[in-house]
């Protein structure tokens, strides 16, 4: 039996197109500045969110933190919600990379507004760390696939330059929620003064993501990124799959939220779940009842090729993905119900 792997949406390999177009990569030394490759999918990046420059990095938690890092001062203090990727899962990054301090504030499924916004600007009290960065994440990893709509997203760009604060974007998997909208690359750039964007989450590549910004803020975040570790060589061979994976799968996103659509209305009809986040895109959150055993259940799934992860206490995530097709969904679907 194939293995179904939907612990997240980085498990993917790369197709056979994409790998051709990687073996075929032309390449120099980007230490050095000399490869072509990534000097190419940098400036596509860069393009696609009008923006001037993007710099390739191996992750998009690097991404992130170089990101917010050319924005901020130490002592300074960062907006965001409280179950944001730069807060939970980054290991304490903000803390040691920028020192500064986070205001985490209570949203809705990951999502925050811009009255919040304003409400928790602290003022201009030396008792306080100066607000600086207001950072958001579309779509929202904890918040179960949720994404901004247009009008927010323009509500909490304006409330944060009126008050001088800059603003990033954690998009890693902001093209699945462009996918949902009606807005696009071109719309996003404006509103954010830093943007993070993977390859690796969605879209297919083996590796990489992109911090998109101005000229000079790509140039401190050079700098930042040799500090960090994250200056590649050859590195067009990855750039090469990002290329590939921004013209070929950013289009077939769709596909993966209707198949985990359809794993949320099959999970409604399960007696042992409990309760279901609605799903918005490619990310299934569902809780199953107190009286099942966590371990079990995922000894059960692992016993027929089902790979998940535990999300909290009686919680699983699932992840839809490129390698994730029909026949993998009806076999889920039939493993889920015989429970």
């Amino acid at each position: 039996m194939k293995l179904i792997d939907l612990r997240s949406d980085t498990v993917t390999r790369p197709t056979l197109a994409m790998h051709e177009a990687m073996f075929n990569a032309a390449v120099g030394d980007d230490v050095f500045d000399e490869d072509p490759t990534v000097k190419k999918l940098e400036r596509k990046a860069a393009d696609l969110f009008g923006k001037e420059a993007a710099l390739f990095c191996p992750s998009g938690t690097m991404t992130n933190q170089i990101g917010i890092r050319v924005q901020t001062q130490p002592q300074q203090e960062i907006i965001c919600e409280k179950t944001s990727h730069i807060y939970y899962y980054e290991a304490g990054g903000i803390a040691s990379n920028s020192g500064l301090s986070m205001r985490l504030l209570d949203g809705d499924k990951g999502r925050i507004t811009a009255q919040q916004v304003l409400d928790n600007i602290n003022p201009d009290n030396i008792h306080q760390p100066p607000t600086s960065l207001v950072s958001l994440e579309n779509t929202s990893n904890k918040g179960g696939g949720s994404y901004y709509e247009f009008n927010v997203l323009q509500e909490i760009s304006k409330a944060a330059k009126d008050n001088a604060l800059k603003t990033h974007l954690d998009g890693a998997r902001i093209f699945n929620a462009i996918a949902e909208t009606n807005y696009t690359t071109q719309d996003i750039g404006p509103l954010f003064d830093t943007i993070s964007i993977c390859l690796s989450k969605g879209l297919g590549a083996p590796v990489g993501s992109l911090l998109i910004s101005t000229s000079e803020n790509i140039k401190k975040a050079k700098r930042i990124r040799k500090a960090m570790g994250g200056g590649m060589r050859q590195s067009g061979y990855l750039a090469a799959a990002g290329i590939y994976a921004l013209d070929h799968h950013v289009s077939r996103l769709k596909e993966d939220h209707i198949r985990a659509k359809k794993i949320e209305s099959e999970l409604k009809a399960l007696s042992y779940v409990e309760e279901i986040m609605p799903v918005d895109t490619n990310i299934v959150v569902y809780r199953i009842k107190g009286n099942i055993n966590l371990p079990l259940y995922f000894e059960y799934l692992n016993s027929n090729n089902v790979k998940a992860l535990q999300f909290g206490k009686q919680t699983i995530r699932m992840v839809t993905h490129l390698d994730f097709d029909d026949n993998m969904l009806d076999e889920l679907i039939t493993i889920l119900k015989k429970y």
